[in-house]
């Protein structure tokens, strides 16, 4: 959850792709998933829709951190700061 924190709050304001994460946290998508399901029922992520860039493809799922996330990225980066995983504002 660490890493998802850190990723989502170095752009805090942007939607995120799924693959985005995946990509840049190194978790599998059987971890990541679930993982992003239960932050966004437990008030930390925000998830939409978003319709397809080309015609023919499926709509995506994005994500982005709530002020609570980005809250808790803070606070745990403050208690354990590790540079590739402190939240970088933008």
């Amino acid at each position: 959850m660490r890493r998802v924190l850190a990723f989502l709050s170095r752009q805090r304001s942007e939607w995120r792709h799924g693959y985005d994460v995946l990509k840049d946290t190194g978790l599998s998508s059987g971890t990541l998933y679930p993982l992003l399901m239960r932050m966004t029922d437990n008030g930390l992520v925000e998830a939409e829709w978003h319709p397809p860039a080309q015609p023919g493809r499926p709509p995506r799922h994005v994500y982005r951190l709530t002020a609570d996330g980005l809250a808790l990225a803070l606070r745990l980066a403050a208690e354990d700061p590790d540079p590739s995983a402190t939240p970088v504002l933008a």
